[in-house]
């Protein structure tokens, strides 16, 4: 170990513990020399090893280290020493106890880890074994990585410890559990009593996870034995259902009806299937009823509980309130300058445009973020908060949609913020699904709850808002809206949608991304939809005509 000095031996030695260390005691010429193990040798200018301090590696991982680290940590977990491996970590006091319930908790036997090609400081890895409870086996295989990082205090190379390592759909605070579910299974079914399944529809899983949570105890069924994810009350997804991984034996399902149209989910699902990180909900407007939501990424349901600045479909919102207050109007002269400075910020419009002498109608379907901006300091710091709460029910977390949602987010802020806020960034935090239901409040005159399961099948109470918007306000933001529908930024992408039609659009800067996220929220009759492409860039040709698509389909 090391690049210990060989010391010849002129006579037998005997091991000794020094300090924690091995030493070798070589007697001889009456004088005692040590040759640490993993110390190093003794020094050759008589100063004691105890004095010399070890030298801290830094810089970069080399290979070697990489694959090193992981194959000790790969095989001390695979061969049961759960002690060595999570010693191979930063983090053994989390590690250890989710080692050890794998296969105590877990019962997953015969483990097989096979590391893959690193990639820079990345290890990816296949996992087989087999679940075993009561005498019934199933095989188990999926996939996982891990990372190699160096550790400031010595420079050793650790495993990075997070619970995703052991099972990529494990959060921090989360357990691997195999028995009787605490949970029995339901049979979801869309609103023409055909069944909703992931071979069906590809994104749906969140969505079966939460029917299964709230209703599975209250539709009948009879839980079965299975391998799943059962979120920690500290979990990093404390808002995300608890999640089967492998079924040992089957449960008897209960039944829970839900509102998505078929057809409507279909499509949502093959246009967001084209959209890397998009996602999209549509509403009917009349009622509240969700038809359809669906998430490139699977394994989240951005659509009910993303949490997204929304850029400047937020501006809807702000409309209302403006014109409510007396600042706007939509055909009065209204300034849209290139520059507005609020708050020691100064704010622009996208390629620095401006529109002399316009009305507000044309800020609003051009997306002037100074017109907005520029109204600020006539405004109260909790008014946007208000409005957002009162008139559109968002921000109260109190939607009971069936299943776990993001009720949308529009905290009180000042200054520069505060300003920011009005054009959808900020501290405001959106999904799909808040801003479907912001459309269908427009578009309804008043707000109605989203809802996935009918409130008829547990009796919950759905959220209301405190009060509607003046009939004046009304009218002038469906006439914002439509007017953008048709000749403004959403113009190319409802362009072919006929009827009585709405729409917004929106960009939100995100730090760290090169691309805004692209936002597109609109009406067409009874229905409203809203969707974003996160990174995709301007909501009118990203976001857009996966909005209008689903729109041409009713309404």
């Amino acid at each position: 170990m090391g690049n210990r000095r060989r010391v010849a031996e002129r006579r037998k030695t005997r091991p000794a513990v020094m300090g924690g260390m091995i030493a070798v005691v070589v007697v001889g010429a009456g004088a005692g020399a040590y040759a640490l193990y993993g110390g190093g040798a003794a020094a050759d200018d008589g100063t004691r090893a105890s004095d010399q301090k070890a030298e801290v590696k830094t810089g970069p991982l080399s290979p070697a280290e990489v694959t090193t680290t992981a194959r000790a940590f790969l095989t001390a977990w695979q061969s049961q020493k759960v002690t060595r491996a999570a010693a191979a970590t930063d983090d053994p006091s989390a590690a250890q106890p989710l080692l050890t319930g794998y296969t105590k908790d877990a019962h997953i036997k015969d483990v097989t880890l096979t590391p893959g090609r690193p990639a820079g400081d990345k290890v990816p890895f296949s996992v087989k074994g087999t679940v075993s409870y009561k005498g019934t086996d199933k095989p188990l295989a999926y996939d996982s990585s891990l990372t190699v990082v160096r550790r400031a205090a010595d420079g050793k190379p650790l495993v990075d410890w997070h619970a995703a390592v052991v099972h990529p759909d494990l959060r921090d605070g989360d357990t691997l559990v195999t028995g009787a579910a605490g949970t029995p299974p339901v049979k979801a079914l869309d609103r023409d009593g055909g069944e909703l399944t992931t071979k069906k529809y590809a994104s749906i899983g969140p969505i079966l996870d939460g029917l299964r949570e709230k209703y599975g105890k209250k539709a009948g069924g009879k839980a079965g034995i299975e391998l799943r994810v059962v979120r920690g009350k500290a979990s990093e997804a404390k808002d995300l259902s608890d999640k089967t991984l492998l079924e040992l034996s089957e449960g008897t399902p209960g039944t829970v009806k839900t509102t998505l149209d078929p057809a409507l989910q279909a499509a949502a699902e093959q246009r967001v299937a084209k959209k890397a990180r998009s996602s999209v909900a549509v509403v009917r407007v009349s009622t509240g009823e969700i038809l359809a939501a669906a998430n490139a990424s699977p394994g989240f349901n951005t659509a009910f509980q993303g949490s997204l600045a929304p850029g400047s479909t937020m501006k809807v919102i702000t409309s209302s309130l403006l014109i409510e207050k007396g600042l706007a109007s939509a055909d009065k002269k209204h300034p849209c300058p290139k520059y507005f400075t609020y708050g020691h910020w100064k704010f622009q419009n996208d390629d620095k445009f401006e529109i002399k002498n316009g009305t507000f109608k044309a800020s609003f379907a051009r997306s002037c973020n100074t017109a907005f901006i520029s109204q600020a300091p006539k405004l109260k710091n909790d008014d946007l908060t208000k409005e957002a709460q009162q008139v559109y029910g968002l921000g109260l977390n109190n939607w009971a949609i069936g299943v776990p949602s993001f009720d949308g987010a529009v905290p009180v802020q000042s200054a520069a913020q505060m300003g920011a806020s009005l054009i959808g960034q900020g501290g405001v935090r959106m999904n799909p699904l808040n801003m479907a239901s912001v459309s269908a409040t427009v578009k309804a005159g008043t707000f109605h709850q989203p809802y996935l399961v009918s409130p008829d099948v547990d009796g919950r109470e759905l959220a209301k808002a405190s009060r509607t918007m003046p009939a004046s306000t009304l009218s002038q933001l469906r006439e914002l809206m439509a007017y953008t529908a048709a000749y403004g930024t959403a113009a190319e992408a409802m362009a072919g949608v006929g009827g009585d039609v709405g729409a917004k659009t929106g960009s939100a800067e995100v730090d760290g991304q090169k691309k805004p996220n692209g936002w597109f929220t609109a009406y067409r009759g009874d229905l409203a939809a809203a969707g974003v492409v996160q990174q995709g860039g301007h909501g009118g040709s990203t976001a857009g005509p996966m909005v209008a698509a689903l729109l041409k389909m009713g309404g």
